[in-house]
């Protein structure tokens, strides 16, 4: 055989093996490929070289993963030959899962001290579920460059900024910062002067966490607004490094709002177990197309939100109130005609006070992602309890929020909420997308109803 002949003949062979190979692999039976594989692996990792290395305490940051409910991070001293994206390392040096934000400021010296400033380390991090299984691969290999003379972290870094995007104005406003690797536990100082710059100025308040995150249970009402700054704490309580810089924000009756809303958590914010009401994409009210004042409070039932209705309310005065509240109740076995005879109560304070009640109605709940998650049993005829209270809600001027989710078989999708009660980003847009749709109308309903119940 001519040789160029020959080299076509073993072309065609080798051609139609791997069409034969292909044809194999098609035929093969298709499986789900693991989320692992279809998720991609946090992005956006922080960039160290020899040149611009981070100090010996640094942060460390990623891309914000709403459906992360923590993290996973490895670090090595040297590159690893065989790295595979989807498993642990046995070469690591040190790993973590108690990250519950893409911040981290791992302690370096604890177990890299003789590495910090003469060569790199490395890291990585993957998204962990719920239930402790990971979502996505591990990211790229990130080299970790440091230096003695780049300044160590010696003070939390503030993560809740309030009062610059729509939703973002809280009556009990959450404190949330990046923690320090050496502190155990926190102080949170508010203040009505700036004591950056009148280091004189007195405490308004003083309250303690030990997480990097603490729900404040006094309303935080007034036309001066307050600064908030944090300091470490050692176990014995003594001060780790130095204070925050301040953050400030500002709840003014003074600013006469229009339009306020009061409720629980489901509208103070927050979702997915790990994001609160300062991650304000889990906030319905910040899809709105309109500001809102949130008077709403984490853990209300439908007797705490009247019992509070006078303080939080009355002093702003706005002119359209948004109501959803007796969700904690009705789960927990609250007759129906207790929530309905508190919300009728909370409509004729309204109208007394010349403020347009609009109520909302509930959405419905997954008793068994609830008890999954917080450890809590549902009454078994909550859907019964439920109904009652929202037909009462739907012949008011109302808002049907209840009728944003689909639920086939009357439980909320673990789609719309991990844990069963709070939406989470989606269920938190489609709520807002639903205010959105209906809201000039209730408005103008709100309005003749005023009218018609004013006094002639």
């Amino acid at each position: 055989m001519p040789c160029l002949q020959k080299k076509h003949y073993l072309m065609l062979i080798v051609l139609m093996g791997v069409l034969l190979c292909i044809t194999a692999l098609v035929m093969l039976p298709k499986e789900e490929a693991p989320s692992a594989l279809i998720t991609p692996a946090p992005a956006g990792l922080t960039i160290t070289t020899r040149e611009e290395p981070v100090s010996f305490s640094p942060v460390l940051s990623w891309d914000k993963d709403s459906d992360a409910v923590y993290y996973e991070l490895e670090f090595f001293s040297e590159k690893p030959a065989d790295l595979c994206d989807t498993e642990d390392s046995s070469e690591s040096i040190y790993r973590t899962t108690q990250v519950y934000q893409n911040h981290y400021n791992p302690p370096l010296k604890k177990f890299a001290a003789a590495y910090l400033g003469r060569k790199p380390l490395y890291w990585r991090v993957r998204a962990i579920d719920f239930n402790g299984e990971p979502y996505t691969p591990f990211s790229e290999l990130q080299e970790l460059w440091t230096s003695a003379a780049a300044a160590e972290m010696n003070a939390p870094v503030l993560l809740a900024n309030y009062g610059g995007s729509n939703g973002s104005v809280l009556l009990y406003p959450v404190y949330h910062w990046i923690p320090m690797a050496d502190a155990s536990h926190y102080e949170v100082a508010l203040y009505t002067e700036n004591p950056a710059t009148n280091p004189a100025a007195e405490r308004a308040d003083t309250l303690y966490s030990d997480t990097a995150e603490l729900y404040d249970s006094s309303p935080r009402p007034g036309n001066q607004g307050y600064y908030w700054r944090v300091r470490g704490l050692d176990a014995a309580g003594n001060p780790v490094g130095i204070w925050s810089e301040p953050n400030f924000f500002r709840v003014a009756p003074a600013d006469q709002w229009e339009v306020a809303v009061l409720g629980d958590s489901i509208s103070h914010g927050g979702g997915h177990f790990s994001y609160g009401p300062e991650d304000f994409e889990f906030s319905w009210l910040h899809y709105l197309n309109f500001p809102t004042l949130n008077l709403s409070e984490s853990g209300n039932t439908v007797q705490m939100t009247l019992e509070r209705f006078d303080r939080d309310v009355l002093p702003f005065h706005p002119r359209y109130l948004l109501i959803m509240t007796g969700s904690n109740s009705l789960r927990a076995g609250e007759d129906p005609q207790v929530v309905i005879d508190d919300l009728k109560e909370m409509q004729r304070r309204c109208r007394e006070a010349g403020i347009r009640p609009i109520l909302m109605t509930l959405p419905a709940i997954n008793p068994a992602n609830i008890n999954h998650v917080f450890s809590e049993e549902t009454t078994a005829d909550w859907r019964n309890r439920f109904a009652i209270v929202n037909d009462f809600i739907r012949t008011q001027v109302h808002i049907d929020t209840a009728s944003a989710f689909e639920c086939p078989d009357g439980i909320l999708p673990t789609r719309y909420a991990l844990d069963g009660l709070h939406p989470d980003v989606l269920g938190k847009r489609l709520m807002g997308e639903k205010v959105n749709d209906v809201w000039e109308k209730v408005k103008q309903q709100a309005d003749k109803a005023a009218a018609e119940s004013a006094p002639e």
